[in-house]
């Protein structure tokens, strides 16, 4: 079997990781919310459990972060980026993390993200 090239970014179903980042995101209504700041993958399963959005600020100082599950997610070829079915409303009322904080997301954190967007977490 030949060796994949490790350059490689994307192919039909898959994307790199540092691809994923900074991509755009859109809300239910066409709007843009944000973009991906970073993935969080689950370290025993390898699912991608969250997808940090970042917006807000200017210049990217005093951004937010909100973790969104990554269910929430499909990519929109048309887009070029991400849509989501919620609005910037909603995301913006959603837990946040301030940029120094290090994604700490226990159970409880993980449960009450998953709960506000109405969707079963990764882990069941």
């Amino acid at each position: 079997m030949a060796m994949q090239d490790v350059d490689a970014k994307e192919t039909h179903d898959l994307i790199a990781s540092d691809k994923v980042e900074g991509t755009k995101v859109y809300g239910i209504d066409g709007e843009h919310i944000g973009s991906i700041e970073r993935v969080l993958i689950e370290k025993r399963s390898g699912k991608v459990s969250y997808a940090v959005l970042s917006f807000g600020g200017f210049l990217g100082i005093g951004h937010d972060h909100y973790p969104l599950p990554w269910s929430k997610l499909n990519y929109d070829e048309s887009l070029g980026g991400y849509r989501v079915d919620v609005t910037k409303e909603q995301v913006e009322g959603a837990p946040k993390y301030d940029r120094n904080d290090d994604y700490a997301l226990d159970a409880e954190r993980g449960r009450g993200i998953y709960d506000y967007y109405g969707v079963p977490p990764y882990w069941i």
